[in-house]
């Protein structure tokens, strides 16, 4: 068992809206983030979970450190109140007891992709690409630690769509080896065209609005995000949640297909209940990995089935934001938070006709319901999977 880990703040940008507030109500008014406008060079017809408020003027970035994928980063830290909370932490444990952990499966790629876009007669990027800091998968961790002043640790993780949910495990591995006192966690990623075409030639991207777990579903919608979260050793009068569990597998049984009978997904989900000291019956909702496509909807929806009982609620929030990669975990680590806090449990957005094992505990629409402990799902490529779990904190 692991000792509870206070969340003292958490904010998300992600299609849905910039900050917690423009998301609840997008949440609760039924408004969907994803679009079927083209991404500009790319001609694949599909759907995209882009931020709206990154292309409307967003300040520049110092030159080193200017991409999307940074600027989108900027962006997602002065929502809430987040910067601020933050300091105040690095005043209460000092600069150098504040960790970063940042998930991310692409990084800056994109800035690197217009770099070699404008190589120079001799073969050289153009000088404003020329920007060490921001080629190498460490930027949005190096971005985060310098925006918030934090000088401990820090560390990035990038195991594909599990990336931002397993930076809370590691965050809560250093709390309890005592090398940091406080962590910001997160995961970044931005929409690029190695990514969109990537995922188009393992034939996964939907030219319809994704659609998980429903019947006619045809595969995912990318989209991009920024979300965060500030951990600590101990708690505050501010914290109200908690993280309680996590859990981690590798069943390495294809680069990019889920094991056929879910034995990694099945493993993390153990973990995470046997390290929270729980049993399956105490968790109220699951936020679902749920991407749209045939084979990993059936396989999770099979194990969720066999592991939990009738009353706990399910869905799946890509149909809402996008699959935003490495940014995934993070985003529906959030929403999941966001649930209990607030009550209201998402419903599986576009999704009408579900099927499979797990159609009857999957929420087609919002639903009101005080929760008190809650999943998240994120499974990742190369069978990289995390599951966590979050409590609310007891008086």
């Amino acid at each position: 068992m692991m000792h509870s880990v206070p969340v003292q703040a958490y904010t998300l940008t992600c299609a849905l809206g910039t900050g917690m507030q423009a998301i609840r109500q997008a949440i609760t008014s039924g408004a969907k983030g994803l679009s079927d406008e083209p991404w500009p060079d790319c001609d694949i017809p599909t759907w995209f979970g882009r931020v709206r408020d990154l292309d409307r003027g967003m300040p520049a970035l110092a030159p080193e450190w200017n991409s999307r994928n940074n600027r989108l980063t900027a962006l997602g830290l002065r929502q809430d109140g987040f910067t601020e909370r933050v300091r105040a932490a690095i005043e209460r444990y000092g600069a150098d007891r504040c960790a970063v952990i940042i998930g991310t499966s692409t990084s800056s790629i994109g800035r690197t992709e217009a770099g070699y876009r404008s190589l120079d007669e001799a073969g050289r990027f153009a000088p404003e690409f020329r920007q060490p800091q921001i080629h190498n998968p460490h930027s949005p961790s190096a971005f985060v630690a310098m925006s918030l002043g934090c000088e401990g640790p820090s560390g990035t993780v990038s195991t594909a769509c599990s990336s931002s949910a397993k930076v809370f495990a590691s965050a809560a591995r250093w709390l309890q080896a005592g090398v940091t006192d406080a962590v910001v966690v997160g995961g970044v990623d931005t929409l690029c065209l190695s990514v969109i075409y990537g995922f188009h030639a393992l034939q996964l991207v939907s030219s319809d609005v994704c659609r998980p777990f429903d019947q006619h579903r045809q595969g995912i919608n990318l989209g991009e995000a920024a979300g965060f979260v500030l951990l600590t050793r101990d708690a505050t009068e501010t914290g109200q949640i908690a993280l309680t569990g996590y859990g981690e597998s590798l069943d390495a049984y294809h680069m990019s297909s889920a094991h056929p009978e879910g034995l990694g997904a099945r493993l993390a989900m153990e973990a995470a209940v046997r390290r929270s000291g729980i049993s399956f019956t105490d968790i109220d909702y699951v936020n679902l990995h749920g991407t749209g496509t045939r084979s990993n909807d059936a396989i999770e929806g099979l194990i969720c089935h066999e592991l939990f009982s009738g009353a706990t609620m399910m869905s799946a929030t890509k149909g809402h934001t996008g699959h935003t990669l490495g940014a995934a975990g993070i985003t529906e680590a959030v929403l999941t938070m966001n649930a209990l806090e607030t009550g209201i449990v998402p419903g599986t957005a576009n999704t009408s006709v579900p099927e499979g094992t797990v159609a009857s505990k999957l929420l087609l629409k919002n639903r009101s319901s005080s929760i008190s402990c809650a999943m998240s799902n994120s499974f990742g490529f190369g069978g990289n999977n995390c599951s966590i779990l979050f409590r609310m904190a007891r008086e």
